[in-house]
């Protein structure tokens, strides 16, 4: 690792170093992107490349994490040339060759985050400093994505996260040397609303419970502003500690608020452990304000239906992805990862498989790994083929622009997998927004020595 020294400006001697040859007229080809090869984080000097995955591999996400570190796994398997490939003959524009990246053999190392923002900020440091990881991905918590994040950008390496959702993410709390792939409360709230009004009408009394952290708070936030435009009424929401596992002290209230519908702004094993056991509290069989008592989960995935099991029937959520998508990207995914696993994936492994070929690609279309370059090339850029339609990298805020899925729990599932049903579509233009909104600044883009 290469440690700065107290008072020593490594660009301005670069600056000047590059003036001087200027004068003497030597040719521009010295200012390539060459010329910066020793002056950035980890820069590559061997016959390959490390690359770093940070995943909760113990924690209430624990079940993510695992899928994301066997989607990372795969797509390292299929950058090298092994395997069938996966999506890399569906993916357009690209140039990956499935022989390594720039000439380079991709290797890998992980780390557990523990869903704690400071276990995982010291576990992407190791990876960083003691493992000379160029890039760093992982998540599952978007408190997790955004001290990683953070710390990417101090230490110049780029941060292509996985599963984070949070507006924060790439709103306040953007940086230019993070990219999201996944999308955000905000576009939960806009997706699904149309989809409750439909099902539920325009007069309701939501219940919130929320996970006490960015993840929750802006889902809520999101949640809230989406359906009092359609006229239902919210009461004073109530925070839940992420973990926390027996939630029953929180749902009694509920029978006795008023509400008739209960918003569950959990994930993985707390979003499992809550539904379960309002289900057996009985609300589901409730009748209040003369309505069926109803059950929300704005964000939701085959994992967690799984581990709800028939208490999952029948709710309605959002999806970033879904592995019986019949597009050729998703199916060859899913037919790589099956084979591979002998599961479908989930959504978390999704974007964690894409976030790694859409580093590499740019990698490639750059000609190099210096982190400047590499983000010029991901902003602004657009691709398909990834399983999610045409699909945006939008340059203001690094984050991604594609169609969103409203998806709901089985009543009957063909077999253990089957266990959510796509029901409808919100367009890429219907949660496009303003970034302005959420504020925030990407920050300087020159490179780092870590």
């Amino acid at each position: 690792m290469t440690k700065s020294l107290k008072g020593f400006n490594r660009r301005a001697v670069v600056k000047t170093g590059l003036a001087s040859i200027l004068a003497t007229g030597v040719a521009p080809l010295v200012l390539s992107r060459g010329a910066y090869a020793q002056e950035y984080c980890n820069a590559p000097t061997g016959d390959s490349v490390t690359l770093g995955f940070n995943v909760p591999l113990t924690g209430p996400y624990a079940d993510e994490g695992a899928d994301e570190q066997r989607a990372f796994e795969l797509a390292v398997e299929h950058l090298n040339g092994d395997g069938d490939g996966g999506m890399l003959p569906t993916y357009t524009p690209s140039v990956l060759t499935g022989q390594g990246v720039l000439g380079k053999k991709v290797a890998f190392v992980t780390g557990d985050t523990q869903t704690k923002a400071d276990a995982a900020r010291d576990s992407a440091r190791r990876m960083i400093e003691r493992d000379g990881a160029v890039m760093i991905s992982g998540g599952s918590s978007s408190g997790v994505a955004i001290a990683v994040q953070g710390l990417c950008q101090e230490m110049g390496v780029i941060f292509m996260a996985a599963l984070t959702h949070s507006n924060d993410t790439t709103g306040k709390d953007k940086k230019r040397y993070g990219f999201r792939h996944f999308f955000n409360a905000y576009q939960t709230g806009v997706a699904i609303a149309p989809s409750l009004a439909k099902a539920y009408g325009n007069d309701r009394v939501a219940y919130h419970l929320t996970a006490d952290y960015t993840w929750g708070w802006t889902t809520e936030e999101s949640m809230i502003a989406s359906t009092e435009k359609l006229g239902w009424k919210t009461i004073t929401p109530v925070r839940t500690p992420v973990g926390a596992g027996d939630f029953s002290q929180y749902i009694t209230p509920v029978l006795n608020s008023g509400a008739d519908v209960l918003i569950l702004n959990h994930y993985g094993f707390d979003m499992v452990n809550s539904l379960t056991q309002a289900v057996q509290f009985g609300l589901k069989d409730k009748m209040v304000n003369g309505k069926q008592f109803e059950i929300v989960t704005p964000l939701v995935s085959d994992l967690m239906a799984k581990g709800a099991g028939a208490a999952m029937k029948g709710i309605y959520g959002t999806s970033n992805w879904d592995w019986q998508l019949p597009d050729a990207g998703s199916q060859a995914f899913t037919k790589s990862f099956g084979a591979k696993y002998g599961q479908p994936p989930s959504q978390a492994a999704h974007t964690a498989y894409v976030q790694t070929l859409l580093y590499a690609d740019a990698c490639e279309r750059a000609g190099t790994f210096y982190p400047p370059e590499v983000i010029k090339q991901l902003e602004g850029f657009e691709f398909d083929g990834l399983g999610n339609g045409p699909t945006l990298y939008r340059a203001a805020d690094h984050q991604c622009f594609k169609d969103v899925l409203v998806v709901q729990g089985k009543e009957t599932p063909a077999n253990p997998f089957d266990l959510l049903e796509h029901v409808d579509t919100a367009s890429r233009e219907s949660v496009t927004y303003d970034p302005a909104i959420f504020g925030g600044e990407l920050g300087p883009d020159t490179a780092a020595m870590c």
